[in-house]
This record gives C-alpha cells, sequence and structure tokens, in this order.
C-alpha cells in the first residue's frame, strides 16, 4: 500500500496538478477540475479515493480482460521478480519467461504466426511494424517498399511512427507528423461516409480506396497495409462484411504486405482469440499489446509469419530493439493471463455466451430517440448519439454532448468513454451477465439525463 493511499482526495490531487502531466488531456483545465483518483480494483468495479464505486465499462483502457485482483497473475510477476527481476533480450541473450511465452503465443495465434518480436506497448509494437516491414523489403531484395497506408481516424498509438500510422488529425497537428512515407485512405465507417450507398456498395468503395492508392504511388514503393480488424479508438468502426475480403484480394494483388493492429481487438474481445479469426482475416503481421497481460504489467509485440521472419534472415542485424523487450516479470505476467484465460475458458465464454447478451442489451438501446446508430461486436460497443434521430446529422459542436453523457455516466457509476458523441464501451472480459445488466441500465440513464439537457438546452 503505498504511502500516499489515505491521503484525501483533495491533497492527491493537489500533488497531481502540481507534479503529473497526464496523457491526452487539457492540463490547465484538468487541474481546475481536479483528477478523479482510482484507489482500488477488484472483478469489474473501481473505487475511487472518496470511496466511490464504478463498473469499469472500458476495462481501464481497453486491456483488463481477466479483470481486476486475479491472484495467479500478481503471484506469477512476484515469483519471477524474486528469481530474475530484469534481464535484457540483447546480445544474444534470453531467459525462460520469453522462451516460454513466444511459444505460447505461437499456440494461441493464427497459423503461421509463429515468432514474436516483444516490446512494451501497442505504440512501440506499431513502431516496431514500420521498422520491420522496411528492413524485410530490403532483406529481400526490394529496398524501395517504403510506403505504410493506413487509414483516416485509425489508432495506431501516440510515439512518432505510431501516431503518423494512425489517422487522427488532433495528433498530426503535434510534433510534425506523419513522418515520411505514410499514406491514410478512407475509413470504413458507413454511419459517417456512406449514408447515400448501401452497406455492402460502401464496403467495396472503402476498400477499393487502398488499390486507388497503391496504383497512384506505384505498387513497387508500397510496403504494407495497416489496420485494425474494428476500429477500437476512432469509435468502434464495425466494417461492412465485404470490406476485408476486398482489401486481403487487393493486398495479394499487389505484393503488399497486411498488417492487423491486434492491440484492442487481441486475447478474446471479439469472441475469438484474435479480431483477425472472427472476420477471416489473413494478416501477415499482428501487432499486440493490452490484453496481452491484461493490463498487470506493460507488454506488447509483433507476431510475424512464417515467411515474413524467413526474408528478414536474410538481412543481417536488425537494428531496432527496447530495454524491456520481453522483460522477464511482464512476460511472466503475460504467461500466466494467457494460462487463466485458457483454463477458465473465458474467450469461449464471451462467444458463447456474455458477448451475445452484451449485444443484445446493446441493440436494446437503438430505441432510444437520441440514438441514431448501434455499432458492436464481441465485446466492443459504441451508441452513437444524434440530434435528430433517423439522420446521421451531427451536433453543432462535436464532443460536447459525447462529454456530458460520459460525465452523468461517471455520476452513476459507469466509466464509459466518449469519441466524438459516440459512447464507447468495451468492458473487462469476465463481466456477468447481471453485470452487463447493470452497466446497460446505467448507460440508458445518462443518455436520458444527456437528452433530457439537450432538450432543455434548444
Amino acid at each position: 500500500m503505498g504511502s500516499l493511499h489515505n491521503l484525501p482526495t483533495e491533497k492527491l490531487q493537489a500533488l497531481d496538478a502540481s507534479h503529473h502531466l497526464h496523457p491526452f488531456t487539457d492540463t490547465l483545465a484538468l487541474n481546475q477540475k481536479g483528477t478523479r483518483v482510482i484507489t482500488e480494483a477488484a472483478g469489474v468495479y473501481l473505487t475511487d479515493s472518496d470511496g466511490n464505486r464504478y463498473l469499469d465499462g472500458m476495462a481501464g483502457l481497453w486491456c483488463v480482460n481477466a479483470g481486476y485482483g486475479q491472484r495467479e497473475i500478481l503471484d506469477a510477476a512476484y515469483a519471477q521478480m524474486e528469481q530474475l527481476p530484469y534481464y535484457n533480450t540483447f546480445f544474444q541473450t534470453s531467459h525462460p519467461p520469453v522462451i516460454e511465452l513466444s511459444a505460447l503465443l505461437a499456440e494461441l495465434t493464427p497459423e503461421g504466426l509463429n515468432r514474436t518480436f516483444f516490446c512494451s506497448s501497442g505504440s512501440e509494437a506499431n513502431d516496431t511494424v514500420v521498422r520491420l516491414v522496411r528492413h524485410y523489403w530490403a532483406s529481400v531484395g526490394k529496398p524501395q517498399k517504403t510506403v505504410i497506408i493506413s487509414r483516416e481516424n485509425a489508432y495506431h498509438g501516440s510515439t512518432m511512427a505510431g501516431a503518423s500510422l494512425g489517422g487522427m488529425k488532433p495528433m498530426h497537428k503535434q510534433g510534425g507528423l506523419p513522418i515520411a512515407d505514410i499514406e491514410h485512405i478512407m475509413q470504413p465507417h458507413w454511419f459517417a461516409l456512406g449514408h447515400e450507398q448501401s452497406e455492402e456498395e460502401f464496403g467495396l468503395r472503402a476498400a477499393r480506396a487502398l488499390e486507388e492508392r497503391i496504383l497512384e504511388l506505384g505498387a513497387e514503393r508500397v510496403a504494407a497495409f495497416i489496420a485494425e480488424p474494428i476500429q477500437g479508438a476512432g469509435g468502434v468502426i464495425v466494417p461492412p462484411a465485404n470490406y476485408w475480403p476486398e482489401i486481403q484480394r487487393i493486398c495479394r494483388e499487389h505484393n503488399v504486405l497486411l498488417v492487423a493492429d491486434e492491440v484492442i481487438c487481441g486475447f478474446g474481445r471479439t469472441g475469438k482469440w484474435f479480431g483477425c479469426e472472427a472476420l477471416d482475416i489473413k494478416p501477415d503481421l499482428m501487432s499486440v499489446a493490452k490484453g496481452l497481460s491484461s493490463g498487470y504489467l506493460p507488454i506488447g509485440g509483433v507476431v510475424v509469419s512464417d515467411q515474413f521472419a524467413h526474408g528478414l534472415e536474410q538481412g543481417g542485424d536488425f537494428n531496432h530493439g527496447y530495454t524491456y523487450s520481453g522483460h522477464p516479470a511482464c512476460a511472466a505476467a503475460a504467461i500466466a493471463n494467457l494460462k487463466l484465460m485458457r483454463r477458465e475458458k473465458i474467450v469461449e465464454t464471451v462467444e458463447s455466451t456474455t458477448a451475445p447478451w452484451f449485444q443484445q442489451r446493446l441493440a436494446e438501446l437503438a430505441d432510444h430517440p437520441f440514438v441514431g446508430q448501434i455499432r458492436g461486436y464481441g465485446m466492443l460497443g459504441a451508441i452513437q448519439l444524434v440530434p435528430n434521430k433517423g439522420t446521421n446529422q451531427a451536433f453543432p459542436k462535436e464532443g460536447d454532448i459525447g462529454s456530458l453523457c460520459r460525465d452523468f455516466a461517471s455520476s452513476n457509476g459507469l466509466v464509459m468513454r466518449a469519441v466524438g458523441d459516440s459512447m464507447i464501451l468495451s468492458p473487462p472480459l469476465i463481466i456477468s451477465k447481471s453485470e452487463i445488466d447493470e452497466l446497460f441500465s446505467i448507460a440508458r440513464q445518462a443518455i436520458d439525463q444527456t437528452w433530457a439537457h439537450w432538450q432543455k438546452a434548444s
């Protein structure tokens, strides 16, 4: 227990304001308001420094798949720290936890994806993707293939390369992004971009934007296409069913590597171990993190196909790596997490029981006069708020209504994220049906309160 654990909230907030810079935050506004200080967690619930309890509808940051307080994950990390708290994987060196985790991932990942480069986060994983795919093509005699194509409104992390791969314009406005040879095409977001077409027509249009860009740039220059199977931070965007088959055809025909960013979708979120299995995607590389250790310790990686690995072997040294690549305690936590999920059949329970119930309860919100669209898959959900039901019209200032709804949810005991005016849910995978009922009861209450506020203001 930390030495500050028993301090009153206002003192914790004051120390936080004086010394802590938060990610993705207006620092001045936050310090004036004061942070919410989380002190405890168990199962699917959080407790703050004032004793308020919240159902964590976002699994931390899309990551606490196994829920909070899993003793065997904690014990595994502690035991590893006692035996070997740290050693690197540079200098022709390895250690048992990283070896075991590598082999375990080869068992769990789709066929043909058998080798993993480790790092500490999804952002680092996608930085590594940039280095890996460019080094691969140079290794097999095609050094001119350097361009990586991504999508607008995609999220691939917040490092220089990760944020460049991502297609979020507010991020590109800071820090001189994107870096060179990163291109973006339209996202497969039918509600926002394709209302005048059927979903099938729009799915082909969105996918063929990739082929158009490849032909425009020249296939001899294009190294890879990277995408989340289902866009997470962009607002839980589930592509039309014909999107991914067409994307894969295009990549094969033009000799372009396909990278599945599984940082959010991976490790059970879709009801399969990986999103690419749920959507029948066959990638050359997968970036992973978050659910790999259920967020208990920071670890990520890039899993690559055998063919890709053999190509890399032709190029000599790969001059890339991190101090904490394959950190032994993080690897031990990930092993314990994956073994727990396997033994308890958490992914199978999501697919057969809890995800269908989650999606049913989510769909019930479609009748609300403030809801324009419901999007969901597995244990992912989005509730699109609109001023006029039956249209894709946006609110006058995007994000204000979403933020208000988020705050109502929080005051009622639910962590629900706002992405613009979409309300996003991604709870721990261990959530029960009764806890799902509680989640959607609070979510509906928050939407009711937001709608009443909007009507009064209008």
